[in-house]
């Protein structure tokens, strides 16, 4: 079978959050970050990088609030 998916539910675009150990982040980014171990992305269907947020409900939140569909990234 190779048909296309799509990536549209119900007029919301799907977003992938995922968890980004903080020791692979940039400098000034781990500096930020406190003592933190992992944020969490927002990811677009393209793979570009939406957000980076402390908190995994708070990726899941903000998504929703740009009418985005989140789902999580094992």
């Amino acid at each position: 079978m190779n048909t296309p998916f799509d990536h549209d539910f119900g007029g919301r675009p799907i977003v992938y959050v995922k968890t980004v150990d903080v020791d692979q982040l940039p400098s000034d980014l781990r500096e930020q970050a406190g003592d933190r171990h992992h944020l969490y992305a927002v990811h677009d269907a393209e793979g570009n990088q939406l957000a980076l947020v402390a908190d995994r409900k708070l990726a899941f939140a903000l998504a929703r609030q740009h009418d985005y569909k989140p789902v999580a990234v094992h």
